[in-house]
């Protein structure tokens, strides 16, 4: 039987997860059944679960690509543009983050699953990023840079929450510029009227 390449390996795996994603969002975690992933992704069960060992993982896989996306987008293009794609996002597959947030609340293997990779590999990455904003007085420096990676997080929980509970952010700007207000320096707020806006 012949081997497949790796671009076709990987070709395969673009295809399950793109598929999954689609399925998770119009039925829900719970509602993903295997059949309902074979439908969506257009594989069987055996090919989909030679990729990835079950429907857990299948999810937590999307979820570390999502979370990866966003802290790389807030390193590239700032906290602002993070904010507003997480308001762009489908709100289907937000939903499915509200499911995320409960079974981590109620099954604590899982929730150790989740944490632990976006804890050790994105978490550092983005505090760093903070700091050296922070340096460069783009970023208020009174406070450490984990408690204003902290409080953007959870600002764009917040909004990820509202999102998926089918209730849009309709004032984008002013959520911006509370956030502005409350993790720039003044100097900082002040350059931010003008067309070019610093991205921390």
């Amino acid at each position: 039987m012949p081997k497949i390449s790796e671009e076709r390996k990987a070709e395969r795996i673009e295809q399950i997860l793109a598929g999954a994603r689609r399925c998770f969002a119009e039925h829900g975690y719970d509602g993903a059944t295997v059949a309902r992933l074979e439908e969506a992704i257009g594989l069987s069960r055996g090919a989909i679960f030679n990729y990835f060992g079950s429907k857990e993982d299948l999810f937590l896989e999307l979820a570390w690509r999502d979370n990866e996306r966003l802290v790389r987008l807030w390193i590239e293009k700032g906290w602002e543009e993070t904010l507003r794609e997480i308001v762009r996002e489908d709100p289907d597959w937000m939903g499915v983050y509200l499911e995320l947030s409960r079974k981590e609340r109620t099954d604590p293997e899982f929730r150790a699953r989740h944490a632990s990779r976006s804890r050790e590999e994105l978490g550092p990455m983005l505090v760093e990023h903070v700091r050296r904003a922070q340096e460069r007085g783009e970023l208020r420096s009174d406070l450490a840079p984990e408690k204003l990676a902290g409080f953007v997080s959870l600002v764009a929980n917040g909004v990820a929450a509202q999102t998926g509970s089918g209730e849009p952010i309709r004032d984008v700007d002013t959520l911006v510029e509370l956030v502005r207000a409350a993790i720039e320096p003044a100097t900082g707020r002040a350059r931010s009227d003008t067309p070019s806006r610093t991205r921390a």
